[in-house]
């Protein structure tokens, strides 16, 4: 299955072709190296954490919700 998804990973040269306003996000639990290289991941690391621990709120939010 890795070999199906081989040629799709952010990187480098994908983020140089994007908008120069673009984010890289992700949720986390990461993948470094498959689906995100390892220094696109270090480079964006303040967005990509902001992004996870925003998850996680949100997850808390919905647990609440059902519980409640």
């Amino acid at each position: 299955r890795e070999q199906d998804f081989a040629g799709y990973q952010i990187n480098e040269p994908l983020i140089k072709r994007a908008n120069e306003n673009a984010l890289v996000m992700h949720c986390l639990p990461a993948h470094r190296g498959k689906e995100i290289a390892e220094q696109t991941l270090e480079a964006h690391a303040d967005t990509i954490f902001t992004q996870a621990e925003n998850r996680l709120h949100t997850q808390k939010a919905i647990l609440n919700w059902l519980a409640n």
